[in-house]
């Protein structure tokens, strides 16, 4: 009902609000899409990857639901600067069609120098009056479209709260899928005791990564890992967001890690861009929460500063899975938001080849807009 009454609200505005919501109402569409998959996950035969599928859905729907509104915000704020600026312009716009609203008296159409000033007086309310009607046309239609987007802006607010909604339930069940999955083949089984003193141990993360094959026991014979060297550069980042910090970049302390950082918005999700094999997931160092995961021979994928971690270690994971959720609060922004305000979280990536470290934008496809 919250989206039908936005489309009709869409249908109602004029041309140029519906131009500036359109984002919206295309992510309404969006949003209601994820709704109806979220029910179909139930039944979902892998509802891991079902789940996953949805909460993308959501992800991408509430990202264009604030960008939609942020481009209405953006033209109302346009609009009312344009009508405050003719404040006066508009004040003498209305005395005037007010005072030729009423039907003229025979005395209003005496002129003081005769017959001839009284003509010329005429001739020029007539020439005067299209250029003042055009004028109350294009204020009564800025006015209208201020109206319109305020309506848009309300009834758009109530669907992004549905989604907020939708998608937090879509989390909650995705962690209840991954704790009853059981069909995961494993590479090797983790043993507690080692890891937790390679973790005591180590003072960086290039010391972690180079004791990682001392915690792994019993490493099966199975397929090997596949080289992914010919994905090089095409691999899709492991979660929504935009960079924020190329790799050497000095942070605001003026350190300098060899990762890139990833602003992304709370709470979203961290998949595995390929498949690979969980060689850690756990706090570590100074990064936080941490997930290594081995996609190839020799290689790691180091992603730091999850809030929340899915999976065991000795797992292997197909591309597309979810080993985690962002932190932060998930909550209805305000509808100005940019296209990168919001993002408040940041997950760190770094890529390890044998004992160095990668540049990352080697290995990712990378949106640095």
């Amino acid at each position: 009902m919250k989206r039908l009454a936005l489309l009709l609200t869409l249908a109602a505005t004029p041309l140029a609000a519906q131009d500036a919501g359109e984002d919206a109402r295309r992510a309404a569409e969006a949003l209601e899409a994820a709704s109806v998959q979220l029910d179909r996950a139930e039944d979902a035969q892998d509802r891991v990857s079902a789940l996953t599928d949805t909460i993308r859905a959501y992800e991408d729907g509430l990202a264009a639901m604030r960008e939609g509104l942020r481009a209405a915000a953006i033209r109302q704020t346009e609009l009312e600067r344009k009508l405050e600026a003719q404040n006066q312009e508009i004040s003498q716009l209305l005395g005037a069609l007010t005072a030729m609203g009423g039907r003229a008296s025979p005395g209003a159409l005496l002129h003081p120098m005769g017959p001839l000033g009284t003509a010329r007086s005429g001739m020029l309310v007539a020439a005067v009056t299209p250029g003042l009607a055009a004028q109350a046309a294009d204020l009564r239609a800025d006015l209208e479209e201020v109206t319109a987007l305020r309506d848009l802006q309300q009834n758009a607010a109530h669907t992004l709260a549905e989604g907020l909604k939708g998608v937090q339930e879509a989390r909650t069940d995705l962690s209840q899928a991954i704790a009853d999955r059981t069909d995961l083949p494993k590479r090797f089984t983790e043993d507690p005791v080692r890891t937790a003193i390679l973790i005591s141990a180590t003072e960086t993360l290039q010391g972690f990564a180079s004791g990682l094959s001392q915690i792994a026991e019993g490493e099966e014979e199975g397929a090997p890992l596949p080289d992914i060297e010919d994905l090089r550069g095409t691999l899709p980042l492991p979660v929504r967001g935009t960079l924020l910090r190329e790799a050497g970049d000095p942070d605001a302390a003026g350190v300098t890690r060899p990762g890139i950082l990833i602003a992304t918005r709370p709470g979203a999700l961290v998949t595995t861009p390929t498949a690979a094999t969980i060689r850690y997931n756990g706090p570590l160092l100074d990064y936080g929460l941490v997930t290594i995961l081995e996609p190839s021979p020799d290689i790691l994928f180091v992603f730091a500063g999850l809030d929340l971690v899915y999976g065991e270690i000795g797992e292997v994971l197909p591309a597309g899975s979810p080993i985690g959720l962002m932190g932060g609060a998930t909550n209805a922004s305000t509808p100005g938001e940019g296209a990168g305000a919001g993002r408040t979280e940041t997950l760190y990536i770094e890529v390890r080849e044998g004992d160095a470290p990668n540049d990352p934008q080697l290995w990712f496809a990378i949106d640095k807009g």
